[in-house]
């Protein structure tokens, strides 16, 4: 079991630039202990992207890929790095040790914090991602939060596998989704999710724990249609 939650499970990574760094890990979410110096590592200085009038960029420690377009009213702190052909869009908010690679989409009102983004990934209409990491192409629906911290006494993240718990050794701990993972409106994940890849949640769910790859996820309610009393 713990084998699917290697980063080689989650994520193919011959397909990103960031394959050496995840598989250097023993554990996919070892990765949050190093996104803010991996940030750092990789900056050149640079900003070829267009940065539209009314945007922010904040500090020298933030490069913007060719063809990135930042929209007004977008806020981005360092360290960051931002791919090519990215749309950080009207009301977006990076706030620091955040590395996000080619044709990622941070959307309206969608939050950044010490994250990574694979190529492809989008967290598009007003998500909260911190402390996670986003694999190729993993999509998020309209309103879906990755918590990450819990409300417990116990702030220490254990994450629920086969019965067993394993300790994350983190406190600040959002979620890891695999590779082309969709997440439908409304969700929410508690903190120390693990998603495999190509795994389907539907709208409206609370996840905890780990979900395998190849999966469906629904949330079953009965609903009932009465008629209208007519005065």
């Amino acid at each position: 079991m713990s084998e699917e939650l290697k980063p080689a499970a989650l994520f193919d990574l011959d397909a990103t630039a960031y394959g050496e760094f995840l598989a250097a890990l023993e554990w996919p979410w070892d990765a949050l202990k190093g996104i803010g110096a991996l940030a750092r590592e990789l900056l050149r200085g640079v900003r070829e992207g267009e940065i539209m009038p009314g945007a922010y960029v904040l500090g020298d420690d933030v490069d913007i890929g060719p063809g990135t377009v930042v929209e007004p009213g977008a806020v981005i702190r360092g360290p960051a790095v931002i791919g090519a052909d990215c749309e950080i869009r009207a009301g977006a908010y990076i706030r620091g040790n955040a590395v996000v690679a080619d044709r990622c989409v941070v959307g309206n009102s969608t939050e950044l914090k010490n994250a990574l983004m694979l190529e492809g990934a989008h967290a598009p209409h007003f998500n909260y991602v911190g402390d996670s990491v986003l694999g190729l192409r993993a999509n998020l629906g309209a309103g879906v939060k990755l918590s990450n911290w819990k409300v417990a006494a116990n702030k220490n993240v254990k994450i629920a596998v086969g019965g067993k718990l394993i300790d994350t050794g983190l406190d600040k701990f959002g979620a890891i989704l695999g590779d082309d993972v969709e997440i439908g409106c409304n969700s929410v994940t508690n903190p120390g999710t693990v998603v495999g890849p190509r795994t389907i949640i539907y709208a409206n769910c609370n996840v905890r724990g780990f979900v395998p790859a190849d999966s469906v996820l629904k949330l079953r309610q009965q609903q009932d249609v009465v008629a209208r009393r007519r005065v």
